[in-house]
């Protein structure tokens, strides 16, 4: 018997093992190092209550954190934000990083940052961090087009899985959300990384999962109405989270006496009395999740914490600053879990021995609204609580978030965020020639077609159509089929309009 591996596809294993070895490496040092400093910072917020003195001195620190990281983010602005809009449109042609000044700078001013106590998450950076590694690996490796992108997107997952500990879910959000396409050789890239960087990570934390939770009983079938509200709800909520996020920058715009670098200072400063009340509600949020889960909530409080972490992770965000939004979304959907129970509990319709599946169900109702990107969310959410328990009743509230953001016209908030990064795309086709993978699915209106019917966009060239595990050389009637791949070459600058008129046209 005859066993065969592509040499492609083995290279691509062996290049991925060794950046996921990296990456896991460099986001659980990155992961650590934000644990300690938030810790520090709590600490130090509890000994300052009540004593000017450590006030003020804990005002001059945040000061001096917001000139640093605004330098920072003055000199690289791709480490601005959370990253992810930044690699999307890496992938798609639109837009070019320098990957040694991204990854260090990232680094460090993620730690800053983040470790201060800001309402940030570690994921996009930890994502970005991933990327700019699988960059630099292409570049020592001399790789380019197709083969570079597989690198940044195995990165971008590795980066994920590291911070998280789940890769599956990492392998489908960068599929999913991200590179939008399910190439062979970019799941094989992305899934190995995440592995491999999962591994290491574990090695750091331990095998409990992120968000561990004492397993609750199954949600009777009698109460899947609840799911039903729950995901209307959350569906709302997440597009007014859209729409607070994407007018953040023309807020923060008004603030003309300080420089975009030096908006910084404004979640520095107005962070103090909120780490001086409620010092446990700082951070990205992972440990909040947790004790709201095992505790007895008052209604008021909880509304008063979702009210909280909604406006810091908007100053927080708004400002610039290296930091993400993906797990202050999944913290303000467990928030917002916890205000619906309270609030059917004192309504007599919901036992509030329920509260911990409210708190899963909503933090992955959230995220499929906001992000649009429901398979991610349940997968995600399965893999950083440990159970396989709640699969049905998340995919329920998932569905219904994701319909109803829809509905009112959300659009998936990385995509939306990437467009105010990259306004247009460049109008004039330059640099070498590069590769677009346009799936057929069903329904598309290139099923049955013949090449020579198609309307190809302008400077762009079909030479391939991968069909299974055969590649077939077009000819003007080849006929298209659900299930293909077509492999059209276009210029490197002109890859992101070719993309988008396969995308409109699907």
């Amino acid at each position: 018997m005859h066993f065969k591996i592509e040499d492609t596809r083995l290279l691509t294993l062996l290049n991925s093992i060794v950046i996921g070895t990296l990456i896991g490496l460099i986001v659980s040092t990155f992961r650590l190092s934000i644990e300690h400093m938030l810790k520090f910072f709590q600490q130090l917020y509890q000994q300052a209550a009540n004593n000017w003195i450590w006030i003020l001195i804990i005002l001059a620190i945040n000061v001096a954190l917001a000139f640093i990281v605004g330098f920072f983010v003055k000199k690289t602005p791709e480490i601005s934000g959370s990253g992810i809009p930044q690699i999307e449109g890496q992938l798609a042609g639109e837009y070019e990083e320098k990957w040694w000044p991204v990854l260090w700078k990232k680094f460090v001013g993620g730690i800053l940052a983040i470790g201060s106590g800001l309402m940030l998450g570690r994921e996009g950076p930890s994502i970005q961090l991933g990327a700019v590694v699988g960059q630099g690996w292409s570049k020592f490796r001399h790789y380019s087009g197709s083969q570079r992108r597989v690198m940044i997107a195995g990165g971008a997952a590795a980066g994920l899985s590291a911070a998280f500990n789940a890769p599956i879910a990492s392998t489908l959000f960068v599929l999913e959300e991200i590179y939008h396409n399910f190439s062979p050789l970019v799941w094989i890239s992305a899934l190995t990384s995440a592995i491999v960087s999962n591994f290491v990570s574990l090695n750091f934390f331990g095998l409990t999962p992120v968000l561990a939770m004492n397993h609750p009983r199954s949600l009777p079938l009698g109460m899947y109405w609840h799911l039903i509200l729950l995901g209307i709800l959350l569906g709302i909520f997440g597009r007014l989270y859209q729409i607070c996020t994407l007018r953040l920058k023309a807020w923060y715009g008004k603030l003309t006496f300080l420089p975009r670098w030096l908006h910084s200072i404004v979640p520095f400063v107005l962070i103090i009395p909120v780490g001086l009340l409620w010092p446990s509600y700082l951070g990205g949020g992972n440990e909040l999740i947790t004790y709201i889960a095992r505790i007895h909530p008052v209604l008021l409080t909880m509304i008063i914490l979702l009210i909280v972490r909604f406006v810091f992770s908007m100053i927080s965000y708004g400002s610039g600053l290296p930091g993400g939004i993906f797990l202050p979304i999944l913290t303000l959907g467990a928030v917002f879990g916890t205000v619906y129970v309270s609030a059917m509990t004192g309504l007599h319709l919901i036992n509030p021995s329920y509260l911990p599946n409210f708190v899963i169900y909503a933090m992955a109702g959230y995220f499929a609204a906001i992000g649009k990107a429901p398979f991610t969310a349940i997968l995600l959410i399965t893999e950083m609580v440990g159970s396989l328990q709640h699969l049905m009743p998340l995919a329920v509230v998932a569905l219904t978030a994701y319909i109803v953001l829809d509905l009112m016209g959300g659009e998936p908030i990385y995509e939306s965020l990437l467009h105010q990064l990259v306004p247009t795309i460049t109008a004039t086709p330059s640099g070498p020639q590069d590769r677009v993978e346009v799936p057929i699915t069903e329904g598309s209106p290139l099923d049955g077609m013949a090449v020579r019917n198609i309307k190809w966009p302008k400077q762009s060239l079909l030479i391939s159509i991968h069909r299974g595990s055969s590649q077939l050389i077009p000819a003007g009637d080849s006929v298209i089929k659900v299930g293909d791949t077509l492999i059209v070459t276009t210029h490197h600058g002109q890859r992101g309009r070719v993309k988008e008129y396969f995308n409109n046209l699907m």
